[in-house]
């Protein structure tokens, strides 16, 4: 029986409807009703597990999350993790948090991963982790692509939070799951998902209804699309080709 994930939602989407954001969910039907499924996201802003969450309400599904343990470790952040479900990462024993995930996918969860492992400052798909794609293979359960936009307005590293702005545009784009094919590895799965989620930013970006207000207000963009963040290259990232 959920008691803490149902109303922590509801609280969520009070806030967006407070703040007006603008939030278009589009590949939802990608997220099956029933059965586990990985759903690996990028990762630009602190909020992205919110909105990662939000993009699995139309399948009706609560998405665990597998985040870093010093979060479970917060007197207030704490409890409402547990009572969610989510799933503490202790890096320094990173084999439990695994196989409680593949327990969790075996029983019918949806879990979320950011296997990017931190906020990209570039806001271009880093290099990632494989463990989304191992925990696919080992439960055998999809591993589906999401892409979100618009939160790093909001709350990002390195910049000021701002959680009192009003009708910001949120985009959120679920991809088709990536099958295991004959012969498919972690690693090639891996490179598939790098570049599904590349494909599916791209397309956020380049869909998204607001410009920078002027040269101050251009650090939310990629340098590649004319904005100020740093380029992948210049904070020790190659895996997103410089444009």
């Amino acid at each position: 029986m959920e008691i803490v994930y149902p109303p922590v939602v509801g609280i969520a989407k009070t806030m967006f409807r407070v703040l007006d954001l603008k939030i278009q969910v589009d590949g939802a039907h990608h997220i099956p009703a029933a059965g586990g499924a990985v759903l690996a996201s990028n990762h630009v802003s602190y909020l992205d597990f919110i909105f990662c969450g939000l993009g699995a309400q139309p399948a009706k599904r609560l998405v665990r999350f597998m985040a870093k343990k010093s979060v479970f470790d917060h007197k207030v952040s704490g409890p409402l993790m547990r009572g969610m479900r989510h799933i503490p990462v202790d890096r320094k024993a990173g084999n439990a948090a695994f196989h409680e995930a593949e327990t969790a996918l075996k029983k019918g969860e949806v879990i979320g991963v950011f296997p990017e492992a931190t906020i990209s400052e570039s806001f271009t798909v880093k290099a990632l982790k494989s463990g989304a794609a191992r925990l696919a293979r080992a439960a055998a359960v999809p591993l589906i692509p999401m892409a979100v936009w618009g939160p790093h307005r909001l709350w990002t590293k390195g910049h000021k939070k701002d959680l009192t702005r009003r009708h910001i545009p949120v985009i959120i784009k679920i991809g088709d799951p990536i099958p295991e094919r004959e012969g498919s590895t972690t690693e090639s799965m891996t490179t598939e998902l790098h570049e599904r989620l590349t494909t599916l930013l791209d397309e956020a970006q380049q869909a998204y209804p607001e410009q920078p207000g002027g040269p101050d207000d251009r650090w939310w963009l990629p340098a590649h699309l004319g904005g100020t963040a740093p380029r992948p290259e210049d904070i020790g990232d190659p895996a997103r080709r410089p444009a």
